[in-house]
């Protein structure tokens, strides 16, 4: 028989309820044990640490599977005992490196609440100094935990739910600070009505709007659901609801999807931040506005690009990244080194010329202000011209980054006597699936490729963003609308 609650225990608050299961992820020495120990006491379920599950297994220490058999060993041994972990009534603790293998997040995400614990660096090392763990670099410890963290940060956010920074605090205290949060969620009162009205203001569906007034009521029916959404003006025709509810759940993921429509980037910034939403998905026309209000911006992409298509929000930030380029480029790798010309200069448009020119391809820009073409050029390092000088290039590539063609606008960019059986034509827009432009290509005898490439291969990275979850192309098509 299991040990009662008994209110105040260990100066936690009353009225705990048993939760299905809570995941620690985060970095050693950040206090996943004591602190896993003490919610379990209090919650009256097991304490689990998958480090020592796995000595328990192999009857050998860590350092000895690290030191005789490499990490490559220790991680198939870490990956099987996260998958039998139990499924409810348990507190479980993760080692440090365990959040980097999808395989490990879909084990531990499943009907889970995942809370990171951080600490600064300083705290780090004074509270591992005399670990025996093995090394993970040739480098100093403080150099090397400042270089794990920075490798790991992304694999971290991705995994966690909720942030608890343990640096100045008491494993005592922490624990106290995860259960109120849990049993109460992080927006105040006043940010969830705020929310609300924002919701009700907009354009949504009945049933959408009367899923988050239940999710948004005061107090909270389930103050552990986080929101996501996709950010644009018009977003309505946006497939991404289905989608990303759908896969919420079939992986038992506790998360809603829905529409942030409004004129102005900053007041969806706003609420956003204020209702904790986990992410968002940012579509036109704010891919360009919204960095500005963002706390960092993704070096690789993001800042080259000069355009954002999806945020994680993650321990009090909000990061920005751009998953559009690869849903560009991963349908044109076949096509490396063609001739191509690009349709368009705004934010769709900077990540397909990043694509294209990550292809090696010879890329033209036209858009119908000649000024953006040549600045979206100079900063791509490619070619720009006149939109009516499409005849003359007589491309092997044209990609469609404009609007048209998705209501209200349905006008294809292209006649049907500018194309050629010869000429492939992928059409970034999505929604409908088929669009004019594709109509006319397929009508000449073009290779077409659809913007449903596109939706599904970026849609794919903002989910492995978002939860740290890798699923092919093949499997997301499933769950398209």
């Amino acid at each position: 028989m299991r040990e009662q609650v008994v209110p105040g225990i260990l100066g936690l608050p009353e009225g705990c309820h048993a939760v299905k299961r809570i995941v620690l992820t985060g970095y050693r020495g950040t206090g996943k044990t004591e602190i896993g120990k003490i919610l379990a006491l209090a919650y009256a379920v097991p304490f689990l640490d998958s480090d020592s599950l796995i000595e328990q297994k192999t009857g050998r220490s860590i350092p000895d599977i690290f030191h005789e058999d490499g990490e490559e060993r220790f991680r198939d041994i870490e990956r099987n005992v996260i998958a039998t972990l139990p499924a409810a009534d348990a507190i479980i603790s993760t080692g440090g490196g365990a959040v980097v293998d999808p395989a490990n997040m879909v084990s531990l995400r499943k009907d889970s609440v995942v809370v990171l614990l951080t600490s600064d660096i300083d705290t780090i090392e004074q509270r591992i100094a005399r670990s025996p763990r093995p090394p993970l670099t040739n480098l100093p410890l403080h150099e090397e935990i400042a270089e794990m963290l920075d490798r790991r940060r992304q694999h971290y956010h991705a995994s966690s739910d909720f942030c608890m920074d343990t640096s100045g605090t008491t494993p005592v205290a922490a624990a106290e600070k995860i259960m109120s949060m849990l049993k109460n969620g992080i927006p105040s009162a006043a940010a969830r009505a705020d929310g609300l009205a924002f919701f009700r203001g907009g354009r949504l569906p009945a049933p959408v709007l009367q899923r988050l007034e239940q999710i948004l009521n005061t107090p909270p029916a389930d103050p552990k659901i986080r929101i996501l959404g996709v950010a644009g003006y018009p977003c309505a025709h946006s497939r991404g609801p289905g989608l990303f509810n759908r896969l919420f759940t079939d992986f038992h993921l506790n998360n809603y999807y829905t529409f942030f429509e409004d004129p102005d980037i900053g007041r969806i910034m706003q609420v956003a931040k204020a209702m904790d939403v986990k992410g968002l998905s940012v579509t036109i026309p704010f891919k360009q506005d919204v960095m500005q209000f963002l706390d960092e911006v993704d070096e690789h992409a993001a800042q080259q690009i000069g355009a954002v298509n999806t945020v994680v929000f993650a321990c009090g930030a909000a990061i920005g990244y751009n998953t559009d380029w690869l849903g560009v480029r991963k349908p044109l790798v076949h096509l490396k080194g063609a001739k191509a010309v690009l349709l368009g200069a705004g934010g769709v448009a900077s990540a397909a010329a990043y694509a294209l020119m990550d292809l090696d391809m010879d890329v033209t820009i036209l858009n119908r202000t000649p000024a953006n073409a040549r600045a979206l050029a100079q900063r791509s390092g490619c070619r720009w011209a006149a939109w009516d000088a499409f005849d003359h290039i007589h491309p092997d590539l044209v990609v469609n980054a404009t609007p048209l063609g998705m209501e209200p606008d349905t006008r294809s960019p292209l006649a049907e006597d500018q194309l050629y059986p010869d000429l492939t034509v992928f059409d970034l827009v999505y929604t409908p699936p088929i669009t004019p432009l594709i109509e006319r290509a397929l009508a000449t005898g073009c290779k077409t490729i659809t913007g449903t490439g596109m939706f599904v291969e970026q849609a794919r990275e903002q989910f492995y963003l978002w939860f740290g979850i890798d699923i092919t192309a093949e499997d997301l098509r499933k769950y398209l609308p």
